[in-house]
């Protein structure tokens, strides 16, 4: 077998053998949570009778590990199950949300990505000068701030200094398209905050690595100017990290706006897990933090195929 295709078949072997261990982690802290279900759903005043009954309705008298395999095996045919607390379809209820969230994180990405990697070329063009400093700095203090910090802080600014756009996220369904980018323009300055930082030192740090080659200098000697060398020469061959890291913050920009949904009222995936866990409804919690989980572990393998594809060295073997 190719050395390619071999390593790549691990990586997809290993994600999955990660995926399972994630699901049993995830079923495992949720029964781990305090508090009873079915008073939750009964509230205080329910007696001992009927709270029984809805134990046993819910199968939460059966053994974790029965509990487990069923829900594991539902999960594997797509069948999510239902919500304790409104009886309403899971599947049904995060795909409408997912679609909210993926399109956050496609805004913020379709402006973080080409942005840090043109201030990370202009970094490293001018490297120990003023630019370099004042857009490592500004970036730095940015990626510095916990988010829900940021979030107040673009909230105030630009809805109380500068009233421009409305706090609250809203978006429903049939809403246009434009409708919807001015409703997600906050919590997506936030998220470009977040991960600019990150992807404009890599790329910075790519290319200055790649600066040091003999085929750069053969380049500046033919009288290139110093940003078409970058452009033609440092940044295709420096590529591979780059993209490695743009993909882990592609994972995060979905996975890790829990917190920005929450502070701006977004009706998306991750609001719809933390009013889950507030009612304490496992099998909502359960199946959000799955595909959470699956969709940061499959990024991550995509990040490590592209570091594979990329290396010259397993492309091209002895």
């Amino acid at each position: 077998m190719h050395p390619i295709l071999k390593l790549v078949a691990q990586r997809i072997a290993l994600g999955l053998l990660l995926l399972l261990a994630v699901s049993l982690l995830i079923f495992l802290g949720t029964e781990a949570l305090p508090g009873d279900v079915a008073q939750a759903i009964l509230g205080q005043s329910a007696t001992p009778e009927a709270l029984a009954n809805m134990r046993e309705a819910m199968g939460l008298n059966e053994p974790a590990h029965v509990r487990y395999f069923d829900w594991l095996g539902g999960i594997l045919t797509g069948d999510f199950g239902t919500a304790l607390t409104n009886g309403q379809d899971i599947g049904q209820a995060i795909g409408q949300r997912l679609g909210n969230t993926l399109f956050l994180a496609a805004c913020a990405a379709a402006i973080s990505v080409p942005l840090a990697i043109l201030l990370g070329l202009v970094a490293a063009r001018y490297q120990g000068r003023w630019p370099d400093k004042v857009i490592s700095g500004v970036t730095l203090s940015t990626i510095s701030l916990p988010e829900f910090v940021a979030a107040y802080f673009v909230i105030f600014l630009l809805t109380q200094v500068f009233p421009i756009f409305q706090p609250v996220a809203m978006v429903f369904p049939g809403m246009g398209f434009w409708e919807r980018l001015q409703a997600v323009a906050l919590p997506v300055i936030v998220l470009v905050l977040v991960v600019l930082a990150h992807m404009m030192r890599m790329t910075r740090a790519a290319i200055l690595n790649v600066m040091q080659s003999a085929y750069i200098e053969t380049a500046e000697l033919k009288g290139l100017s110093p940003m078409r060398v970058i452009w033609q020469h440092a940044f295709p061959n420096a590529i591979a990290p780059i993209v490695s890291v743009v993909v882990l913050n592609l994972a995060y920009l979905v996975v890790g706006v829990v917190v920005v949904e929450v502070v701006f009222g977004y009706n998306a995936l991750g609001q719809y897990l933390v009013d889950h866990v507030a009612k304490r409804d496992l099998p909502v919690v359960q199946a959000v933090g799955l595909i959470f989980a699956a969709v940061y572990i499959g990024l991550n393998i995509l990040a490590d195929v592209i570091a594979i594809i990329a290396n010259p060295r397993l492309r091209h073997p002895k």
